[in-house]
């Protein structure tokens, strides 16, 4: 039965946004579409120089527009962000899709003249925008990861120089980037040839080849040609090694300016509960360095891990983020480094970590028709927060805790593509859970789940026993 509950005409959407603007943003012209202060909505143009966004800044404080919204068009969006936001002037960021599938001839104008129109209805999702400083930060981050690139890219043409010459050393040592790598590398650079002699610089303790085959890999065709070459290399590595350190003294000084603002005491960078093991674990690793002849990692010195931070990240990311983070599974300093630049320390822009979860794409997007579930939808995405949860999710195929157990039990049923989105989704739901509640991790939470893991598989093993008439009994 139809049951009519209201009659009456039908309107359009009702404008809740009499101050807006939307801006079509190109690489050289600007298309604006806005309502003035009698009510009338105007479209014009402008360039894009620096002088005319201050002049479409200046017409917007007179015609009283107080938020603009404009779709995120590469990178051109951004020069006009900094301008509007350092004039007070709220700004709504777009995704270009929100409004593709609507009824008009694609112009600029019309672009400018639907975001409006949708931006006065209010109807259009702002997207997420980190605050200044984590936005500079995040820039910095990104050009030292350009040039981590650029410096695999180096080392990727020293080996085929090293083959070339008919050396193998690359093949019997895992790292040629390591401390004995590179110190074959300089000497052959410097004019060293002979193969006893450049065995002799590095301790053959430290590599699973006999002293004889490391000879034989270092007996080549030394021509001049490419020994030249070698050194031009390796003056390239030496560029990309020293830009990456200089990029990261800008990196430190904006983690200072953000722990200031954060306004938090400084914390210790380990939980009192991880306290003991951690100090057990690093005098187990220095022992096995002495053995090897190796002194201890320190942060800052020279035996830092490569691409590592040479300052004490750990230290910035506790203060900033108000917990330790990196006493979790999977997180490390750079990979956390790496988020915060993006999502910053609010976590009130997303209501739930299941919100959370879904901007970051982790979270599956079910579709269904005809009342019937037919699948999930794909979803790419670019985020740089994204990247790092599924990499460090990745790099959990390996780990004895929770999070590799689940990785490896999802992979062994599903592949590593769904484990690794799964687990990368879990990461993100701790992070977000602990950051917001400011809450330290509790590693007994963790063991209670691998006993649980436990017990389950121990059940199934003497459920499969006992069908073909077997019984299992612990070990003493």
């Amino acid at each position: 039965m139809i049951q009519v509950l209201n009659r009456g005409e039908m309107g359009g959407l009702p404008v809740i946004n009499f101050h807006a603007a939307g801006i079509d943003v190109g690489s050289t012209v600007l298309a604006i579409s806005y309502t003035d202060g009698r009510g009338n909505q105007c479209l014009c143009t402008t360039g894009c120089f620096t002088k005319d966004l201050r002049e479409l800044v200046s017409l917007f404080e007179k015609e009283g527009v107080k938020d603009v919204a404009m779709e995120a068009t590469g990178v051109y969006w951004m020069s006009l962000y900094e301008v509007l936001e350092e004039a007070g002037i709220k700004v709504t960021v777009i995704h270009p899709g929100h409004y593709k599938n609507s009824d008009y001839v694609k112009t600029d104008g019309n672009d400018s003249i639907w975001i409006h129109q949708y931006k006065s209805c209010g109807i259009l999702r702002n997207s997420h925008i980190a605050p200044e400083h984590y936005r500079e930060l995040r820039n910095y981050i990104h050009e030292r990861n350009v040039v981590q690139t650029q410096k695999s890219e180096t080392l990727t043409r020293i080996q085929r120089i090293l083959t070339l010459m008919n050396l193998k050393i690359q093949h019997l040592i895992s790292d040629i980037e390591g401390v004995g790598g590179m110190k074959i590398l300089r000497a052959i650079a410097s004019g060293t040839h002979d193969a006893e002699t450049l065995v002799d610089l590095i301790n053959i303790n430290q590599f699973k080849a006999s002293r004889e085959d490391l000879v034989a890999s270092l007996e080549g065709i030394y021509k001049t040609q490419f020994v030249n070459m070698l050194r031009m290399k390796l003056v390239e590595y030496d560029f990309f090694v020293s830009q990456m350190k200089n990029y990261e003294v800008f990196i430190e000084e904006v983690l200072k300016k953000i722990a200031l603002a954060v306004g938090k005491p400084v914390m210790k960078p380990v939980v009192e509960q991880v306290a003991e093991s951690g100090k057990e674990s690093e005098k187990k690793k220095g022992k096995k360095r002495e053995k090897r002849g190796r002194k201890p990692a320190e942060v800052g010195s020279k035996y830092c891990r490569k691409n590592q931070y040479h300052f004490d990240v750990r230290s910035y990311l506790h203060q900033i983020l108000g917990v330790d983070l990196t006493v979790l599974e999977g997180f490390d300093e750079k990979m956390l480094l790496d988020i915060v630049c993006v999502t910053g320390v609010d976590m009130s822009k997303w209501s739930t970590a299941q919100h959370f979860t879904s901007w970051l794409n982790l979270s599956p997007r079910r579709k269904q028709t005809g009342g019937k579930y037919i699948g999930n939808e794909t979803r790419k995405t670019n985020n740089p927060a994204t990247q790092s949860f599924r990499i460090s999710a990745n790099s959990l195929s390996n780990s004895k805790g929770h999070l590799g157990v689940s990785y490896r039990r999802l992979s062994s049923k599903q592949g590593p593509k769904t484990a690794t989105k799964a687990i990368a989704r879990k990461m993100a739901v701790l992070f977000y859970t602990l950051v917001k509640n400011q809450q330290e991790y509790d590693p007994t939470i963790t063991a209670k789940k691998m006993k649980e893991q436990e017990e389950k598989k121990i059940k199934k093993l003497m459920k499969a026993a006992e069908k073909m008439g077997y019984t299992i009994q612990k070990i003493a």
